[in-house]
């Protein structure tokens, strides 16, 4: 769960995850210019491929390979098990 949480911590990597969940199954050249001209966020794509190693790492994306493309997607699946592990309260009183 460290992982996680080191890769939440970086807002670039965020910015990536926003990006995913807004549309899934991009390659690198997409995110970088969706990082560009919604976020000015000027990266190399060497830069933009380390921080999806990171989130790949850490299980908050997935990736498929099709020819000499690698497609990204969000996986929401260590983000339940934070939640699952610390439950939101939400104020109400338990029935």
């Amino acid at each position: 769960m460290g992982d996680v949480f080191k890769a939440l911590a970086d807002p670039t990597r965020r910015a990536v995850l926003d990006e995913l969940q807004e549309r899934d199954d991009q390659t690198l050249f997409e995110l970088c210019g969706r990082l560009a001209m919604k976020h000015q966020l000027s990266l190399s794509r060497q830069a933009v491929s380390q921080h999806l190693a990171v989130l790949e790492d850490a299980g908050l994306i997935a990736t498929r390979r099709d020819g000499r493309y690698k497609y990204h997607s969000l996986d929401t699946t260590p983000l339940r098990a934070i939640a699952e592990r610390w439950p939101i309260d939400t104020g109400e009183e338990p029935s």
